[in-house]
């Protein structure tokens, strides 16, 4: 590894101690300053200062952060601070697009932000708020519903395919690329599509055959029947492909092995190949559940949240078909309630993570026992 020029070996023990002590006062002021820099630029876009030169502040303090970092005169741990220095520009990136959002929305959720500005500190009255609409209630029950059959249909169906995508016979690779190719169409996209499908091409056929001209989107109820159809067929085909590769990876010789035994292909199914596929079932439930859960855009183009409920906790709601995020973004960017909107999201954050963590918990411990 070569070092800074300061690090080189010089003849006289003194020139050593002298050169190394210089390089690491100027490390020290590179790196605390380049701190202070970051900082003050920070907190001047908090405060929303007028001041334009923030943003050569901030690119100023990392880079003297950096090079603070460079010159660190120990050459020990030299290749970690290196190492540490290229890792930078991604951690710098999560921080700022995932972390620091993430403790604003919820010091935001505490206020009554509105999207410019904060007069208050509210406490946990838009908490408090929320779970006393009946629209927001609705839609988490909704949500968790949504959730579980999807996370049952999505899996099933993608594993027989993969079942069926599996078998040696000619034009496999056009019927897997076939049911995967829906996963490539945007959900706001393929939400119209499926809508003018479902109000007119099969609003003709159910008009000829049982004499009703109805389409299923004009009720909550088959509605919602409708957003889990056109969820199933945008998503199977991806999950099928990681099934397909588990599937690859059950040894031949075990195939073999088990039909010599006499096993037919239902015991060789439920005993071999599902056992062995555990971490490939893991991965898919584990994503059809988080999806299901962030689920939006094609709700957003299919109904828009519409269709009326008659009652329920004493109110007649016209959000019939709205699930937790399209609820969230309702009431942030249509209603612009950002502050409530943005304690709904929290909410929305702890439930994901909970329910995640279970769920990859529980199935780790049933791919020990498989």
């Amino acid at each position: 590894m070569v070092l800074p020029p300061l690090l080189k070996k010089k003849k006289g023990g003194k020139e050593m101690k002298l050169d190394q002590k210089l390089q690491g006062v100027i490390a020290s002021v590179a790196f605390i300053g380049g701190i202070v820099l970051l900082i003050a630029a920070l907190a001047l876009d908090f405060m929303g200062s007028a001041f334009e030169g923030r943003g050569a502040m901030l690119v100023i303090g990392i880079l003297a952060i950096l090079f603070g970092m460079y010159l660190f005169p120990t050459e020990k741990h030299h290749r970690k601070l290196i190492n540490i220095i290229f890792l930078f520009p991604l951690l710098f990136t999560f921080m700022v697009t995932v972390i620091i959002p993430l403790l604003l929305g919820f010091y935001y959720s505490f206020t009554d932000w509105d999207g410019i500005r904060i007069r208050n500190y509210v406490g946990f009255e838009n908490y408090t708020k929320m779970f006393h609409q009946p629209s927001f209630v609705w839609s988490i029950l909704l949500t968790f519903l949504f959730v579980l059959l999807n996370m049952i249909c999505v899996n099933l169906i993608a594993f027989l395919l993969a079942l069926l995508c599996t078998n040696k016979f000619r034009g496999i690779g056009f019927f897997r690329a076939s049911y995967f190719v829906p996963n490539l169409i945007g959900g706001i996209v393929l939400g119209y599509i499926w809508q003018f499908i479902f109000s007119n091409v099969l609003v003709q056929f159910t008009s000829k055959v049982f004499d009703n001209n109805y389409s299923i989107l004009s009720n909550s109820n088959t509605a919602f029947v409708g957003i889990i159809i056109v969820y199933i067929w945008q998503y199977a085909g991806y999950i099928m492909l990681i099934y397909i590769t588990g599937l690859n990876t059950v040894p031949g010789e075990v195939l073999e092995a088990a039909a010599i035994d006499g096993a037919n292909p239902l015991q060789t199914l439920f005993n071999i190949k599902i056992p062995m596929i555990a971490p490939s079932i893991t991965i898919c439930t584990f994503l059809t559940l988080t999806n299901s859960f962030k689920m939006f855009d094609v709700n957003l183009s299919l109904t828009g949240g519409k269709g009326s409920i008659a009652s329920f906790m004493d109110s007649y709601l016209t959000n019939g078909t709205e699930m937790l995020a399209l609820n969230i973004y309702n009431e942030a960017v249509i209603k612009s309630n950002y502050a409530l909107g943005q304690a709904k999201a929290v909410l929305f954050f702890i439930i994901l993570a909970t329910v995640s963590i279970i769920q990859v918990r529980i199935s780790n411990k049933k791919e020990v026992e498989l």
